[in-house]
């Protein structure tokens, strides 16, 4: 009596199960026919490990959605015109899921990566600019002789989805794999509710939160743009189910490990946006930021961005460091400069171990090229003065000028609009886009140029001790 009575719990439990949509799902992981061990599997929302042999249960709670796994060290996936094969479509009827490993030709604890921000494809006409961009891009990648990997921040097109595939093989081009967020542009708009935004993306790139491990360095991806259901608005918001997803993620990852965060939309952009919200700037940087960052302080970690066109750095605290990249479009494919005056390209990563070290590469320039430099007689709105504009700059740079072979003097950080940006979108009527304009920024050294001054050399030299020169006659 008392088998048939924990017979019929069981029957009972298990068809209770099927008419909520609790499922488990089973499945293995391997390389070359052999288990793969400690392999993290999830759903979005529920995780396990593959056991010793490479097998996994997982409890699910509904057909909708993927199930996928955290790539380990070592290995890669499977990949399809660039977008790596790491996850599955779940399928109603479907209980079983498989997924291949392949051991990586070389070690992988010095690696690197290059992030890309904001290709943004608005029209056809701007493929070929973007498969120069990923020439530039596999050019830069062969000269190394470590594993590289891609990462795409997000806004991968502009409106119209149907070039996705497009985009896809255009990115193969550059030898690389790419792991992409999506960005604003990616959601799929004038629809119900944040919920539904992002299905067509997760048909093509996969899952919106994920996560994945090269070397000893273990990337995150999440998607911070949370669609309002009216219109296009937006907000950078990170939702508590990310969160959740994140908790889970990271309690397989070893304290004071290094990590990194890939974004959309900037979590900030300077430090009074982390010391005063603001309701502008809602749809500029994640409005819940602080919360991410108190999940991210047991780790050396750092955040990757896009989305404003611009560049920003900012040390968020000793251990936390954001990279707002700039667009490889430039000003949405306008002109070879983002609204800043940031060159159009890329942020190039290396990892060795725990170190990381990284420069910006501007697409058809040589990796030196880091600055410009303006002079007061050319541009009436620095008269007097001798200006850079050092993009990729931050706190621990140093910006030194000389004047005829003289004594080095710092230059001092200000806030300006950049002159070649003024110029290259300054007739409305010759760009496609309303919204292109320049915008101010504070990477930008000033100082006054001394009379009868001919010949100026500004020396600008990164926390990493590369010293970067540029040298002008004046007139």
């Amino acid at each position: 009596m008392k088998r048939i009575l924990l017979l019929s719990v069981a029957l009972v439990w298990c068809a209770m199960a099927w008419a909520t949509g609790v499922k488990t799902l089973k499945g293995t992981v391997k390389c070359n026919g052999e288990g793969v061990a400690a392999v993290v599997v999830t759903d979005g929302e529920n995780f396990t490990q593959t056991d010793a042999k490479g097998r996994f249960e997982l409890v699910s709670a509904d057909d909708n959605g993927l199930i996928y796994i955290t790539v380990p060290s070592g290995y890669s996936v499977p990949s399809k015109q660039s977008v790596p094969q790491f996850w599955q479509q779940k399928e109603e009827d479907k209980r079983s899921y498989d997924f291949t490993l392949m051991r990586k030709a070389q070690d992988d604890t010095h690696h690197g990566f290059v992030v890309i921000a904001d290709p943004q494809i608005w029209h056809k006409k701007e493929f070929p600019a973007l498969r120069e961009g990923m020439a530039d891009i596999r050019r830069t990648v062969e000269g190394y002789d470590i594993p590289f990997h891609g990462i795409c921040c997000g806004d991968v097109i502009s409106y119209d989805h149907t070039f996705y595939p497009t985009y896809n093989e255009v990115a193969a081009t550059s030898g690389l794999d790419f792991f992409s967020t999506p960005g604003n542009h990616d959601m799929t708009l004038y629809s119900r509710s944040h919920e539904t935004s992002t299905r067509l993306w997760e048909q093509t790139f996969g899952p919106v939160c994920y996560s994945f491990n090269v070397g000893k360095a273990h990337y995150v991806v999440l998607n911070d743009n949370f669609y309002i259901g009216r219109d296009y608005f937006y907000i950078g918001y990170l939702d508590e189910r990310q969160f959740a997803w994140l908790e889970n993620d990271l309690s397989y990852v070893d304290e004071g490990a290094t990590v990194f965060v890939i974004l959309h939309i900037p979590s900030t952009c300077e430090e009074k946006d982390r010391k005063q919200f603001s309701y502008s700037t809602i749809a500029n940087v994640m409005t819940n930021a602080p919360q991410l960052h108190r999940m991210l302080a047991p780790y050396n970690a750092h955040i990757l961005s896009g989305h404003t066109h611009t560049t920003y750095n900012q040390q968020i605290t000793d251990r936390l460091y954001e990279h707002v990249i700039p667009a490889l479009s430039g000003a949405w494919w306008q002109g070879q400069l983002c609204t800043d005056g940031t060159p159009r390209g890329y942020g190039v990563f290396e990892i060795d171990g725990d170190k990381v070290d990284w420069y910006y590469k501007s697409t058809d320039y040589a990796p030196e090229h880091q600055m410009t430099v303006y002079y007061g007689e050319q541009y009436p709105q620095f008269a007097g003065q001798l200006v850079a504009n050092v993009w990729a700059a931050d706190e621990k740079w140093s910006i030194e000028a000389r004047f005829d072979g003289g004594k080095a003097q710092k230059m001092e950080s200000f806030t300006a609009y950049d002159p070649a940006a003024q110029v290259m979108y300054a007739d409305r009527e010759k760009l496609d886009h309303p919204y292109v304009y320049p915008t101010p920024a504070d990477h930008f050294y000033r100082v006054a140029i001394p009379a009868g001054a001919r010949v100026a050399e500004v020396t600008a030299t990164d926390r990493f001790g590369r010293v970067y020169t540029q040298t002008i006659t004046l007139k």
